[in-house]
């Protein structure tokens, strides 16, 4: 999927666990399906109730910290598990990087290119909104191009990104997703105190369990900054009369629906030529997205 990948295998993760989780020893490692891998980490069971996050890339190497920093403190506010690490497991191996586990979620994910779920919805909305009232003085704020930061600091990435899609019939006006994006670049920025984001409320990253929402996971994006990136999860994550559920329970002003495009368009412009052929999935949910967002600007 990534050109510099460092792919965690059974083999390194027993060996991992039986030097620093000796009280682990017995369980045995069992590498999660392909269709559940994600972008960032390499998954295996732990037995029956845990999970090894092994990350497979560089820009994903401090997550295993940020996880074991913060999300014991927000974890007692939100209504839906988070997965709060059991072990912050240290580099070791040949490995290089810091890994985690954490108690694996029954469930199942929602439909991987969008919900029509408007109960799902809500229960989503009700989570962002308890993750943007806790309390941020102090949180970790988000260096500029990511998610959380002003649109402006993703522009050159997303010029670029386009210009590589010329030439691709991936089912949209590029033309026309350009002056989306423009449009989604005119909107103020954020002006009021930062708040907590997920920065990552896609299909993928939601447990839900007889349909309703039951644990929020992959917090990778985890920061303080402008709440637009969680309130575009009424695109990354539903369609129909469900997107239109979310996004008035979140009840974000026009600037914030605006920016909350532009965070739908970004990943989703930049992801689709990365993803092509490593991650198709992927690429077809960003076409998807910068349909769904000329279909709300145009």
């Amino acid at each position: 999927m990534h050109a510099d990948e460092v792919r965690a295998t059974p083999e390194l993760v027993r060996r991992l666990v039986d030097a620093q989780c000796p009280q682990w020893a017995d369980r045995p490692v069992t590498p999660l399906p392909d269709d559940v891998e994600g972008t960032d980490n390499v998954l295996f069971r732990l037995g029956e109730d845990l999970v090894v996050r092994m990350p497979k890339v560089e820009y994903a190497a401090g997550q295993a910290e940020s996880d074991a920093r913060w999300l014991p403190g927000l974890a007692p506010h939100l209504p839906a598990e988070v997965p709060v690490p059991a072990h912050l497991g240290r580099p070791g191996e040949g490995y290089p990087w810091a890994w985690a586990v954490v108690p694996w979620v029954e469930g199942t994910t929602p439909p991987r290119l969008g919900s029509d779920d408007a109960p799902l919805a809500r229960e989503l909305a009700a989570f962002t909104r308890a993750l943007h009232a806790v309390e941020a003085a102090g949180g970790p704020s988000k260096p500029p191009g990511s998610r959380g930061t002003p649109l402006r600091h993703a522009d050159d990435a997303v010029r670029a990104a386009l210009g590589r899609l010329r030439g691709h019939d991936d089912g949209f006006d590029l033309a026309a997703a350009e002056r989306a994006w423009d449009a989604c670049l005119a909107a103020p920025d954020w002006h009021g105190d930062p708040v907590w984001i997920h920065g990552d409320l896609q299909p993928g990253n939601l447990v839900v369990d007889a349909g309703r929402l039951r644990a929020v996971i992959d917090w990778g994006a985890l920061g303080v900054g402008d709440p637009a990136p969680d309130v575009a999860a009424a695109l990354w994550t539903f369609t129909g009369a469900a997107r239109d559920t979310y996004r008035d329970a979140v009840a974000p002003d026009d600037a914030t629906w605006l920016r909350a495009c532009g965070w739908a368009l970004a990943p989703s412009l930049t992801g689709i030529g990365y993803y092509r052929h490593t991650f198709p999935r992927m690429a077809e949910h960003g076409r998807r997205m910068v349909q769904a967002v000329l279909a709300e600007l145009t």
